[in-house]
């Protein structure tokens, strides 16, 4: 079906995963404002998630809808969303993501598998579906699909929009130096998470080289725990715990200002990445080849591969390590293929490889 001529006055984004999903709709997003510059772009998703949206201006409204919520709880919703727009890019295979572009738009685009055994019924709600494989398509890629109907020719390079910066708290901004280093410590499950020790050398190279790090996380328990066991390292000014204070748009001020970044397979990372200075990401069962670090205004093509023969990957200003075992990337949830599995590929890379390559990316700058 080719809507080429159709003239879209809204148009609704549907993505309910996390904010780092969110972050990297935002290339598609800019398509779409492109496309049609006078149309109203809405969005859809968790709440909590929509922040990596803040002071974007190809969105106009960001709606919320709370995860985990049935549908006799969505009833408002669903009142205000129907037939409410006139195009729904559906960025996500979930169900409900595919209910609710159903339920909003009069034309809808979504995201379907390859198989075409599942989800067949999405089929039969879609104007037009975007079939992915999910294999060796960059998730910042397969979701330009969604416009292949309207656009003659796919964006020939490619940014993430970030939030807009926010001032930071006053002491922080007191504190931090021109070289500062930014380390995520945590992971939201145990096998994405770098190990701790590897954490507290690294930190520690870092500081013994007169470097000040700034160690970010969210307010959950568990990444404050995890950056309070990297405290007794240093003290401020030379070692700043920035956890939990600092809103999406905040850290993306602080981002802006650092001079290296450096982090595990979250969404802090790629909003790293989208703030354009260098990045040392660590993956370990992750395809980089879907969830890779997006490197800023980068050609449209695959910037990564499954892996290397050396275990290291360059895309822009991204530097990307792997670990050793021949089974990197497995795709699966660590070695035991559960949330709270250990993953030995991320215990494999060792804090002196990651501490040579943040010299070797600091070296053009030391004093």
């Amino acid at each position: 079906m080719n809507h080429r001529d159709d003239d879209f006055k809204r148009i609704l984004v549907i993505c309910t995963r996390q904010i780092g999903d969110v972050l990297l709709t935002t290339p598609l997003i800019h398509a779409a404002r492109q496309r049609w510059p006078a149309a109203r772009i809405d969005v859809l998703g968790f709440a909590g998630t929509l922040g990596m949206l803040e002071g974007n201006p190809d969105i106009g409204e960001r709606i919320e809808v709370e995860p985990g919520s049935g549908w006799w709880r969505s009833l408002a919703l669903i009142r205000r969303l129907w037939r409410r727009y006139d195009l729904a890019l559906i960025t996500q295979r979930s169900d409900r993501a595919h209910l609710y572009g159903w339920v909003a738009a009069r034309v809808r685009a979504g995201l379907v598998p390859g198989n075409a055994s599942l989800g067949w019924w999405k089929r039969l709600l879609l104007d037009h579906a975007a079939v992915v494989n999910g294999e060796d398509t960059h998730v910042v890629m397969e979701k330009f699909g969604l416009l292949d109907p309207w656009i003659e020719q796919r964006p020939r390079n490619v940014s993430v929009t970030p939030p807009a910066g926010a001032a930071l708290p006053a002491d922080l901004d007191a504190a931090l130096r021109p070289r500062a280093v930014v380390v995520h410590v945590p992971s939201m499950w145990r096998y994405k998470q770098w190990p701790l020790p590897h954490y507290r050398e690294l930190i520690a190279g870092l500081l013994a080289d007169g470097l000040q790090v700034v160690m970010t996380g969210g307010k959950e328990a568990s990444d404050r725990e995890q950056v309070a066991a990297m405290r007794d390292l240093g003290a401020e000014p030379e070692l700043v715990d920035a956890s939990g204070r600092l809103s999406l748009a905040q850290l993306t001020t602080l981002l802006g200002r650092a001079c290296l970044y450096i982090g595990p397979d979250t969404s802090i990372t790629h909003l790293a990445a989208a703030c354009e200075l260098p990045v040392i990401t660590l993956f370990g069962p992750t395809n980089p080849q879907l969830w890779g670090p997006w490197p800023q205004g980068a050609s449209a093509a695959q910037p990564y591969a499954v892996r290397t023969s050396e275990r290291t990957q360059r895309a822009g200003r991204v530097i990307l390590l792997q670990g050793p075992n021949d089974c990197v990337p497995c795709s699966r949830a660590g070695c035991e293929n559960h949330l709270n599995s250990r993953s030995d590929c991320l215990q494999g890379i060792s804090p002196q490889r990651v501490l040579a390559h943040a010299r070797s990316v600091l070296s053009p700058v030391k004093d």
